[in-house]
């Protein structure tokens, strides 16, 4: 073991001798293009990306789109879309556009709050687990399992009717019970990462095993969480539409299950009401969906090696 550590050593050194700043420059700018072209070639990827910018776009501009408050009252109750309400008036005559452009942001803010929390609470744990291995993973790995079999759904429906609606109730309890498949997937990426010559050639350069963890494992590991994230964004708008839509969101925010809710009862009379907000959560997941598969298949060994063999 001893001359397979002073052998990765001295691999390791000559090889960054060897290795100038300007040939690591030349393969990482080649590298990105060609990852760039590959990901382009993608039809999903390119609906994907354009879906969820418009998204995020209609979200970050949602003031310069639609300057009126989505809780004011616009014009008279049920118009038809017309130039001038271009997706019409619900029951109490506001207006049905700034409510979809302005419910954009509530939805955003909910998907990426509870996939970043996600994110963090999940790659941490796998990461920790898959890393130290023996008992700690067993104990974090069956924390995870209990975590993993409550019903996620029924346990926000459960917290916010207890607690009150509020978009902090509900970003928390979707937070704390969507990290368990973060968990394994990270989990799965460092146990394949850890083993590789190059970390035990930075054990044996001195590096310490939480260094070690924090700088060449975890950001090899990484890529399929991203893409797990991504997706866990789509599933994030969908709980939160739900929760709006059964009466458990917050009144004081617009959002588009709240427009669903205020539309189900006037679904013949007023079409427009339940239709553009329906429209918008569906193109709004759609989109994150895509463009998270698009991501997972992009970050796949198996995928990128196919391509380059075709």
């Amino acid at each position: 073991m001893a001359d397979r550590l002073v052998a990765l050593r001295e691999r390791a050194v000559s090889g960054r001798r060897r290795a100038g700043p300007g040939d690591a420059d030349h393969r990482g700018a080649r590298g990105t293009g060609g990852s760039w072209r590959r990901f382009a070639s993608s039809p999903v990827a390119v609906v994907g990306l354009a879906l969820t910018a418009l998204f995020v776009l209609v979200a970050a501009l949602a003031y310069y789109i639609a300057p009126t408050d989505p809780f004011s009252f616009a014009g008279t109750p049920f118009e038809p879309p017309s130039p001038k309400h271009w997706l019409g008036t619900d029951d109490l005559g506001r207006d049905v556009f700034a409510g979809v452009v302005h419910g954009a942001r509530t939805s955003l803010f909910v998907g990426v709050a509870v996939a970043g929390a996600s994110l963090v609470i999940g790659t941490v744990v796998g990461g920790v687990a898959g890393f130290a291995g023996g008992k700690v993973d067993d104990l974090l790995m069956r924390v995870t399992e209990l975590s993993q079999v409550l019903p996620r759904f029924f346990l926000a429906l459960t917290v916010v009717a207890l607690f009150g609606p509020g978009l902090r109730n509900m970003v928390l309890v979707l937070a704390l019970t969507s990290w368990e498949l973060t968990a394994r997937v990270a989990r799965s990426g460092v146990l394949a990462v850890k083993e590789l010559e190059y970390v035990t050639a930075a054990e044996a350069l001195g590096s310490s095993p939480w260094r070690n963890l924090r700088t060449h494992v975890l950001p090899n590991a990484i890529a399929p969480v991203v893409a797990l994230a991504s997706l866990q964004v789509g599933g994030a708008i969908l709980i939160e539409a739900s929760l709006s839509f059964l009466g458990l969101g917050d009144p004081n925010v617009i959002s588009w299950g709240y427009m669903l809710n205020n539309a189900q009862s006037f679904v013949r009379r007023a079409w427009w009401m339940s239709v553009f907000p329906g429209l918008a959560i569906a193109v709004a997941v759609l989109g994150v969906n895509l463009l998270g598969d698009a991501l997972n298949d992009f970050w796949n060994p198996r995928s990128r090696t196919s391509g380059a063999s075709g």
